[in-house]
């Protein structure tokens, strides 16, 4: 194992993105703020995607100019398209985000096309990006399991990351958006994709709803993977996978590795303030069993 793992907090986009609801810009602005000042230094911020189809991400761009201040910070936006694009990088924008299916069935309820022509989509996108020194990260969805689909062949998964780094993304984020993946499953699909590409360019996307991200984690980790997806509070879920929850905690990720003896380089208890100071105003408690468990334990004391 190594000491160092990288996590991405996903908790302002792919978590809010499908919380119902919506919380203002300056809230928004206030979250990335806190989890920066908790150590998570590298922050997915927002979508340029219709606000008519995902309203919880409109004005994302006045999300990504209201952080434009905080220093020592990496902040990354998800693109659809040229037209996203061309809007995130008039909002400053430096890296962005591009994404795929490993299943026809997701990609088609999801973004109303096929993983071939969704590939069609974003290629200018990819283009000018590397026109404009901008990198792009390149997420895969349902590489475990897909709720229209079934069960992903490793294969598929494998031959897209490799469309995507040879279009010119820089890391491929691995995603089990359904959360059905167990750790021999993971190990297989992430051993297939390892075999075509460098381990280090890899990042493990896992949701939890069937309370086995952590585990398949681990099973990642030992082979190799060094950079983690995670939400705050475990925000998040799937519209597409009824019971899908959010992606892993970053609470119970961080748990877990510093009790390993990973250093992540983040402070708990900043991090469960801004994760209760966001489920506040969702009007719910946190998904996260380290954050529940630590606000118990902060009750009892008081």
């Amino acid at each position: 194992m190594s000491d160092h793992i990288r996590i991405i907090e996903m908790g302002p986009r792919d978590g809010l993105q499908n919380e119902k609801t919506q919380i203002s810009v300056e809230a928004r602005i206030a979250f990335v703020e806190a989890l920066v000042a908790a150590g998570l230094n590298t922050v997915e911020v927002g979508a340029f995607v219709s606000p008519k189809a995902i309203p919880q991400m409109a004005s994302s761009d006045a999300v990504l100019r209201g952080v434009s201040h905080v220093r020592d910070a990496e902040f990354h936006v998800l693109v659809p398209n040229e037209k996203g694009y061309e809007t995130a990088r008039a909002a400053g924008a430096q890296v962005v985000s591009v994404f795929a299916a490993a299943s026809e069935g997701f990609s088609r309820a999801n973004i109303n096309c096929s993983v071939a022509e969704s590939i069609e989509r974003f290629k200018p996108v990819l283009a000018r990006a590397k026109a404009d020194g901008v990198r792009v990260r390149g997420y895969i969805s349902c590489v475990l399991g897909c709720p229209f689909d079934g069960e992903i062949k490793p294969k598929a998964v494998a031959d897209l990351a490799v469309t995507l780094w040879d279009l010119g993304c820089y890391q491929i984020s691995l995603g089990d958006t359904i959360g059905a993946g167990t750790p021999r499953k993971a190990r297989q699909m992430l051993r297939a994709v390892g075999a075509e590409l460098p381990v280090a360019n890899l990042a493990m996307h896992f949701h939890d709803t069937y309370g086995q991200a952590l585990a398949n984690l681990y099973a990642g980790m030992e082979e190799g993977v060094r950079v983690i997806d995670s939400a705050a509070g475990g925000l998040g879920g799937c519209p597409y996978a009824p019971g899908a929850t959010g992606n892993v905690a970053t609470e119970d990720v961080v748990y877990m590795l510093e009790g390993m003896g990973v250093s992540t380089g983040v402070d708990m208890d900043r991090l469960l303030a801004a994760t209760n100071e966001v489920a506040g105003l969702l009007g719910r408690p946190p998904v996260s069993r380290v954050a529940s468990a630590l606000n118990a334990k902060k009750q009892r004391v008081s």
